[in-house]
């Protein structure tokens, strides 16, 4: 195998494709990066057998061949090689030259053989989205994963495509996130995505209005985003129904600013950081929402006007949960649903109802 590429060109196409390398693979060659000729390109491809990322790169191509590269160290030298066009050879003894200006590295590669097929996956597109909005809709669900592995549904998003809306729900027993945007699709099909595998989608998306070409099948997800490939496993199993569990009663609201009310939190919480409770109380009182924190750290008291619609209540919560949703709101202005001390709070935009956020209230003594 023989090829010279542009050093800006290779960095980018390694730096997208280690996103799927996690390095914890017992299989070495699970821990290196597959590079093969094809045509006038070369493809890139790096997996964990759950995740695989494939991209392909404009390269000048003089003799064709496929091999594996230690990851890391191939993606380090890239990185500190001159900004140049890069020869890339093989010689015998399963060694790999790369010159770049008077720089010159032999290393050892892996046969090709023993890297992993990717999942074949029938391209019938099943339907398209731009990539600024499925980036933000990652962004806006993916904090309320379930962090461990005790129940693996909880550790991905639910995406899900009925009556022509996208939806993407996180939940992990005690907040729930949903997000939705409209889509020109009339297909109803649901599938859970492990969470990694978002996360990564996420960093290889742009904050544009290319669309990102997304199909299913019944195991696996195949997201085409120009010259790159993204294929994830499905989680297996069925999802909670999280319809039921979101009330569509609540006996007061409280409109509050988004920023006054976030700044409030995070002052209030700098004094319950003790334990992991992050405790905090609302008193909702007519126009006057009341913060509180106390801890063997000392306490703590803020003031936000607010109005409120429904009677009076203390309701406590963990300060970290209501931080996470305030942060990822886009609006000025957010209303919160509450019924109960120790029922679930909902979180809304005040216009745009494109997002809805559920948070569990902390019990206290004596409620």
């Amino acid at each position: 195998m023989k090829f010279r590429c542009e050093k800006n060109v290779l960095q980018e196409g390694i730096s997208i494709v280690q996103k799927a390398i996690t390095g914890k693979s017992t299989l070495p060659v699970l821990q290196g990066i597959y590079i093969k000729t094809l045509g006038n390109e070369i493809i890139l491809t790096g997996s964990d057998i759950d995740l695989s990322i494939e991209t392909k790169l404009s390269a000048q191509v003089i003799e064709h061949g496929s091999l594996v590269v230690d990851s890391r160290l191939f993606g380090e030298i890239i990185k500190k090689l001159p900004n140049d066009t890069i020869e890339i050879t093989t010689s015998e003894n399963n060694s790999l030259e790369i010159i770049c200006q008077r720089s010159v590295f032999n290393l050892n590669h892996m046969s090709a053989d023993d890297f992993p097929n990717l999942p074949q996956i029938n391209e019938n597109m099943i339907f398209s989205v731009s990539q600024k909005i499925l980036k933000n809709m990652i962004k806006s669900t993916i904090f309320a994963i379930a962090q461990d592995e005790t129940r693996p549904i909880l550790t991905g998003i639910l995406f899900e495509i009925k009556e022509k809306k996208l939806n993407l729900v996180a939940l992990d027993g005690y907040r729930l996130a949903l997000k939705n945007e409209n889509v020109d699709n009339d297909n109803n099909l649901n599938a859970v995505i492990p969470g990694k595998t978002l996360s990564e989608v996420a960093k290889i998306l742009v904050e544009e209005d290319e669309t990102v070409n997304i199909t299913f099948t019944p195991n696996h997800i195949l997201f085409s985003l120009g010259k790159t490939k993204i294929i994830s496993r499905l989680l297996e199993g069925e999802f909670i129904k999280y319809n039921s569990i979101i009330p569509e009663e609540y006996k007061l609201k409280i409109t509050a600013k988004r920023t006054s009310l976030l700044e409030c939190i995070e002052r209030a919480s700098l004094v319950a950081k003790e334990g992991n409770t992050n405790l905090i109380k609302f008193e909702i009182e007519e126009d006057n929402l009341v913060i509180t924190s106390n801890s063997q750290l000392g306490k703590v008291r803020e003031e936000l006007n607010i109005i409120l619609q429904g009677q009076p209540l203390q309701i406590a919560f963990n300060s970290k949960y209501l931080i996470d949703v305030l942060k990822i709101m886009e609006e000025d202005e957010i209303v919160m649903q509450l019924t109960s001390s120790v029922s679930p709070c909902i979180v809304k935009n005040k216009d745009n109802d494109n997002c809805t956020y559920l948070i569990l209230p902390v019990r206290l003594l004596g409620n």
